[in-house]
């Protein structure tokens, strides 16, 4: 599946909270989520519009792993 190209990070924050990620502080254009779902884990996500292409595909394939499945399911059940 194609990265998508014109997310921005309060996009994605937002679409991490389906999968139970909430954010714990913002410092700057950073900001911080956490969640407790298979364990605890630790994200932060630049606050850019949009980000880039490199740094979204860091971001989802972190959160993948984490949680047991490939980029492309998680870009799907995101909705991005």
């Amino acid at each position: 599946m194609k990265l998508p190209r014109n997310v921005t990070g309060r996009q994605l924050t937002s679409a991490l909270n389906t999968l139970g990620y909430e954010v714990t502080r913002q410092r700057g254009s950073h900001i911080h989520l956490i969640t407790q779902l298979s364990g605890e884990h630790h994200l932060v996500i630049p606050d850019h519009r949009p980000l880039k292409p490199g740094m979204l595909n860091r971001l989802l394939k972190d959160v993948a792993e984490h949680h047991g499945m490939s980029r492309d399911e998680l870009i799907e059940k995101l909705r991005l």
